[in-house]
């Protein structure tokens, strides 16, 4: 499987970016699957942000962006994608798309979950 993400820019706070993570070489993905998006920040670890199950639908958030950010699937077109509303200074980071196989979304926010595909990270940078 290969993830691919993008969409990452420079945005002023308060102010909207949505990026998407499109998934490629592994057919039809499985109902079981659930793929997430994970942030690093300069001089901080990999966090988790929203996760979402591609068969139910269902999805997860951090605390930190609940209400403000939105993730969402397009079965069709095998891409995930991340809405992000009200920006903060502190949203800065790498942002990641990452796939587990056999899980649900919740399971995905576990620090130090196995994650068994990631795709290459987008920036976000959000200036003050």
């Amino acid at each position: 499987v290969q993830l691919q993400a993008y969409g990452g820019g420079l945005v002023q706070a308060g102010g909207s970016l949505r990026l998407s993570c499109a998934a490629s070489g592994s057919g039809r993905t499985l109902s079981s699957t659930s793929r997430g998006w994970f942030r690093q920040a300069p001089g901080k670890g990999r966090e988790f942000v929203a996760a979402v199950n591609w068969g139910t639908g269902r999805t997860y958030y951090a605390d930190s962006v609940k209400g403000r950010f939105t993730i969402s699937r397009d079965g069709a077109k095998n891409t995930m994608y991340l809405q992000m509303n009200s920006l903060k200074p502190e949203d800065t980071a790498i942002y990641y798309c990452g796939e587990k196989r056999g899980s649900s979304a919740q399971p995905m926010s576990v620090k130090g979950q196995h994650i068994d595909y990631w795709g290459q990270g987008t920036l976000v940078t959000v200036s003050s």
